[in-house]
């Protein structure tokens, strides 16, 4: 008997899993490289004078152009075909990963990082896309399963492989590396995905007003909240950007109401599920990333650990993650979605409120607790939450659902860097700072050494002027602050996972279908 694509249906089969594989690959690279990057910050400032302000929005810049693209390029794929695009996805971020050899300095790193991002935002969408194509219904949750599970291990894996290939090739290595994984996840595409998938009836047009305006409302967000950290809040430059992204937020808004063949259609969100699970995304994304970010950071600048040391250290909640992830889904079948998802936010405020005690002088044991509690709450919510963000609304909204789940996703994660962060700076002192001044440092070095990571080039230069002993006291202090302000930070983050576990029945209500007249 010959199956679909006119093998044998034993071999297709085979393909079939064989082309999974490929794909899930393909999408553990995009969450790689979403995640991998933080763990090398302070070795990137060990060569680079730069502030981390402006290497969180290296890290950002990332998922940031992902989630802006995601929308539109979902739509690509589906109108000129999932398959071809994935490759084209596959092929760019691989292309891009090297401008950081050829760019030199850090616009090599931003630039390369963004537009990492822009090829990673067709390759989500695709994989996603290719998964009913090729199979039945009775075999789409398991392999919807397999993706959820391997975009995990790339997320929460990030910082550890990081921290391995740091040591061994460079920190640019953790760029490249997309290189090899995503020819092999292409190999295997091409290899076991015979047959293109495309909906004959998608349009091609992109909405551009749509897409620009929601790009420059996120730019505007991520960028106001990270140059707060260097200019104050109150600063008219930070004001301004807040702000515009505000207007351009509502702007964006408008245009979808009246928009022909919106970037967004707005009717998702008269769905209870949809509405819901899309909060708890965001949510989860942004606690998670945010504090990964800043445990990266502090493991190194703070406790002294090597890079190698710090990624192995943030792998823990990986471990339950997976591990949980089957639990979730066995608890959804039996209580709904709504429960599962408001249990796993609440699991993953009280991970990340251990984690915080590291702002009293607690030790890494907390650091691990937190971590697994933390993991058994993104493992039992996963597939709840997926499911009912993509299989709540109506069949015909189902990929621009999942384009918005993956936008969520993306975006959560750099705006939860960027707050968290802010928070994180907001929280500390400028003891080291009035230190410093008193020392004979100007004014403006001593208030970049705030946004300095304390053992780096920038930090060596702006105290260059100081004697050794009271360079050492210096960098003392601006440990001390760091680590009550990261504590302080990652309180605040327990804080919104819980609120909004809490909050979530508000907004995540049964839904009833109006009776027919």
């Amino acid at each position: 008997m010959a199956g679909p694509t006119g093998l044998p249906s034993g071999s297709h089969h085979e393909r079939r899993w064989q082309a999974l594989t490929g794909i899930c690959l393909a999408a553990a690279v995009v969450w790689l490289t979403f995640a991998d990057f933080a763990v090398v910050i302070p070795t990137v400032a060990a060569e680079f004078p730069v502030t981390l302000p402006q290497l969180q929005l290296a890290n950002n810049a990332f998922g940031l152009t992902t989630g802006v693209l995601v929308l539109a390029a979902g739509r690509l794929c589906d109108a000129y075909g999932r398959r071809r695009l994935l490759e084209l996805g596959l092929l760019g971020m691989g292309a891009f990963s090297l401008l950081v050899v050829l760019v030199p300095g850090y616009p090599g790193l931003l630039l390369s990082r963004a537009l990492m991002g822009c090829a990673a935002a067709f390759v989500l969408p695709a994989t996603l896309a290719l998964i009913p194509a090729m199979f039945p219904p009775h075999e789409q949750a398991r392999a919807f399963g397999a993706w959820m599970g391997t975009t995990w291990i790339g997320q929460a894996a990030g910082p550890a492989v990081g921290g391995v290939l740091t040591p061994l090739l460079g920190w640019r290595s953790v760029f490249w590396v997309a290189l090899p994984l995503g020819l092999a996840a292409l190999w295997l595409v091409r290899r076991s995905v015979l047959v293109e998938s495309r909906d004959p009836d998608a349009s091609r047009h992109v909405d551009v007003p749509g897409l620009l305006t929601s790009g420059a409302s996120f730019f505007c967000l991520i960028y106001g909240c990270t140059l707060g950290q260097e200019r104050g809040f109150a600063d008219p430059v930070t004001l301004g950007l807040l702000g515009a992204a505000v207007l351009l937020g509502t702007a964006f808004v408008l245009l979808q109401r009246r928009a022909a063949e919106p970037l967004l259609d707005l009717v998702l969100f008269s769905y209870p599920s949809f509405r819901g699970a899309l909060l708890a995304n965001t949510v989860m994304n942004a606690v998670f990333g945010g504090v990964v970010f800043l445990l990266a950071v502090y493991l190194q600048d703070v406790q002294g650990f090597s890079v190698f040391a710090a990624g192995i250290l943030l792998l823990p909640a990986s471990l339950t993650v997976l591990a949980f992830i089957p639990v979730g889904g066995r608890f959804e079948s039996r209580r709904g979605p709504r429960l599962p998802v408001m249990t796993g936010l609440a699991f993953l405020g009280v991970g990340a409120l251990i984690a915080g005690a590291i702002g009293r002088g607690a030790g890494y044991p907390v650091v691990v607790t937190g971590q697994v509690v933390a993991g058994i709450g993104l493992g039992l919510m996963s597939i709840p939450m997926s499911r009912a963000l993509v299989a709540g609304p109506p069949l015909r909204l189902a990929g621009t659902a999942s384009g918005v789940f993956k936008e969520s996703s993306m975006l959560g994660g750099a705006f939860g860097v960027a707050v968290f962060s802010a928070a994180q700076r907001y929280f500390e002192d400028d003891i080291a700072v009035d230190v410093a001044r008193a020392e004979g440092v100007s004014q403006d070095d001593a208030g970049m050494l705030a946004n300095a990571v304390t053992d780096s080039t920038l930090t060596d230069r702006l105290l260059s002027g100081v004697a050794p002993a009271t360079k050492e006291v210096i960098k003392a202090v601006l440990r001390d602050a760091q680590e009550t302000g990261t504590g302080q930070a990652i309180w605040l983050a327990a804080l919104v996972a819980v609120a909004s576990a809490l909050a979530l029945p508000l907004f995540w209500r049964p839904y009833r279908a109006r009776a027919a007249r």
